[in-house]
């Protein structure tokens, strides 16, 4: 592939005014090496995970956060609000000024989900180190361009993925590889829990201050409704990923790592709408399976099971020939065939200070989600969504060629249009 000119690079970040406030980054930049001291961080998208972002970044060691960005005003001003340093901390609305500014280091995304990827293309370029928040991208195709522009570019990408950072889960995952519970022939990543219904919301203006269309970006254009908007923005195709690429891919996730990591064979889903009768697009029921040569991972979700009605909140279990290991959120335990429990515990640890201890040595390889894992676990659940948006299919997906093999429509789902001035900033490595 080509070099990134200066033109292509304008090009490519888009039209119409889109590149006005973006000037090329040149290769010193975007090759420069991270801070040897504290870590000048930013965040992008302030609502509920974005704020959390804000403050462990904030009141991590050798970290400051210096710049926060939101289209929402209101959540902007919120967001910082009684820090220490709040009148230190720059406020943006529009995430193409903000990675003007070459004293940030590294950014979080934490926008809706089909603003992830094109945030963190656009801001690798800019040569900044990223982490970005579950799933990593909107379809298949983003997911594997972070992969090759974290490689071409050399900059830490971590994936909003925390269990790999859990000192229990570590632990449990070494455990499985010691054979505690035997040899494992299946995982069950569970997804259950009460997601009320969201009605129908008609079509309104957009609150005061807030730029529709730049929110909208990429996405096909449509009249603001509430329900489009904060969170429930989740439950429709344009913008979201469903439940499973919210909730479900952190247990699936672990699932994966598990199991090796790695595609599966063969991906068999089917699920649909029982609950819910209102605007959601996306699926209230799933079940899943992946098929690999040692077994079996197979998601299930119900969106209207509350919790205590099955004994147990989400999370994985692995079920070997001596025992199965349940992962949540009450730890990692161990249920031998004997009726022998062994509750498995490791050091503490944090996905924020694996972040950032990888940026301070500019060494991508100290990351515990790095974006090589994170794509695999959103790409299943992107085909997962596939298979089931298309009434029910088994898929066979090629890593290398990046196809669906056996089912031409499918690859209609692996990518999307872009709308014009909302192109990517990265075509490949």
């Amino acid at each position: 592939m080509p070099q990134i000119t200066r033109r292509r690079f304008v090009k490519t970040m888009g039209a119409g005014g889109l590149v006005a406030a973006a000037p090329f980054i040149s290769s010193r930049v975007r090759g420069q090496s991270s801070p040897n001291e504290t870590v000048n961080h930013a965040v992008v998208g302030t609502g509920g995970q974005g704020s959390g972002h804000c403050r462990r970044f904030n009141s991590a060691k050798n970290c400051q956060l210096t710049a926060v960005c939101d289209l929402d005003p209101e959540r902007l001003d919120k967001s910082v609000k009684g820090f220490p340093n709040e009148a230190r901390i720059k406020k943006y609305t529009d995430y193409r000024k903000l990675l003007e500014d070459q004293s940030i280091d590294s950014i979080t995304i934490a926008t809706c989900d089909h603003w992830h990827t094109p945030v963190a293309l656009a801001a690798i370029l800019a040569g900044k180190h990223v982490y970005v928040e579950k799933p990593c991208s909107h379809n298949v195709h983003e997911a594997n361009l972070l992969v090759d522009a974290a490689r071409k570019h050399n900059k830490c990408v971590q994936h909003g993925t925390q269990r790999r950072s859990s000192g229990d889960d570590i632990a449990g995952i070494q455990a499985l590889n010691d054979g505690v519970i035997g040899k494992v022939l299946a995982a069950k990543a569970i997804d259950h829990q009460l997601r009320k219904p969201i009605g129908r919301a008609p079509v309104s203006d957009p609150p005061p201050g807030v730029n529709y269309d730049l929110w909208l970006g990429p996405a096909p254009k449509h009249a603001f409704t509430k329900n489009r908007w904060h969170y429930n923005w989740h439950w429709f195709w344009d913008y979201g990923c469903g439940d499973l690429a919210n909730d479900g891919i952190h247990q699936l996730d672990v699932a994966v790592w598990g199991f090796g990591g790695g595609y599966p064979d063969w991906v068999v889903a089917t699920g649909g709408q029982y609950f819910y009768d209102d605007d959601h697009e996306t699926p209230d029921t799933q079940t899943i399976v992946f098929e690999y040569s040692r077994g079996q991972i197979i998601y299930e979700m119900r969106l209207w099971t509350p919790y205590g009605l099955e004994g147990h909140d989400n999370g994985t279990v692995f079920y070997g020939t001596d025992g199965k290991m349940d992962f949540g959120r009450r730890g990692v335990i161990a249920t031998l065939n004997d009726g022998e429990i062994k509750t498995i515990t490791g050091s503490s640890d944090n996905i924020t200070d694996n972040f950032i201890a990888a940026v301070r040595a500019n060494d991508r390889s100290m990351l515990n989600a790095p974006i090589e894992k994170g794509a695999v676990s959103a790409n299943l659940c992107h085909l997962g969504n596939i298979g089931t948006r298309l009434g029910g299919l088994k898929l066979r997906y090629d890593p290398e060629s990046r196809r669906v093999t056996n089912h031409a429509e499918a690859n209609n789902l692996l990518r999307r249009e872009y709308r014009k001035g909302y192109e990517l900033a990265f075509s490949g490595a």
